[in-house]
């Protein structure tokens, strides 16, 4: 398995990686567009997980400014997902450390992220790779159009 920069190649399997987990179909053409401005885009980390040719799972970070204490810069990491039949294998593992990797070398001196509070496993996934489960206290809405 190798954890590697996603390139447009990745797209079309990626959406079928969404539709599997969410249950929700991607437009692969505003994928496609949607990805060519976020890897010109220095604040944004995205990564493929591939074995034998195939995507079998992803993750994005977003490196945000900060302006407060040291005013270093943070990563939110978003969309970790790994295809069902490669799960508890380590592809999770190994994309979430090379997102921490990215993310030290962009300066970041922390990595947020928030999950679905029902969904244990997931919990139990970031605090085993040492994120903080008792700063869990995130809130998040969706915005109508």
């Amino acid at each position: 398995m190798e954890i590697r920069a996603m390139d447009m190649g990745d797209i079309p399997e990626l959406a079928a990686l969404y539709k599997e987990f969410w249950n929700e179909d991607s437009d692969v053409d505003r994928m496609r567009s949607q990805y060519r401005w976020l890897s010109g885009n220095g604040s944004y980390v995205l990564l493929s997980a591939v074995e034998d040719g195939r995507l079998v799972g992803s993750v994005m970070g977003i490196v945000c400014e900060e302006l407060y204490g040291e005013c270093r810069p943070f990563l939110v990491a978003e969309n970790l997902i790994v295809k069902s039949g490669y799960r508890r294998r380590g592809i999770g593992a190994a994309l979430m450390a090379a997102l921490e990797e990215r993310a030290a070398a962009k300066g970041c001196g922390q990595i947020i992220l928030v999950t679905d509070t029902p969904r244990e496993d997931a919990r139990g996934f970031y605090a085993a790779l040492g994120f903080d489960p008792d700063s869990h206290k995130g809130f998040k809405k969706k915005v109508k159009r």
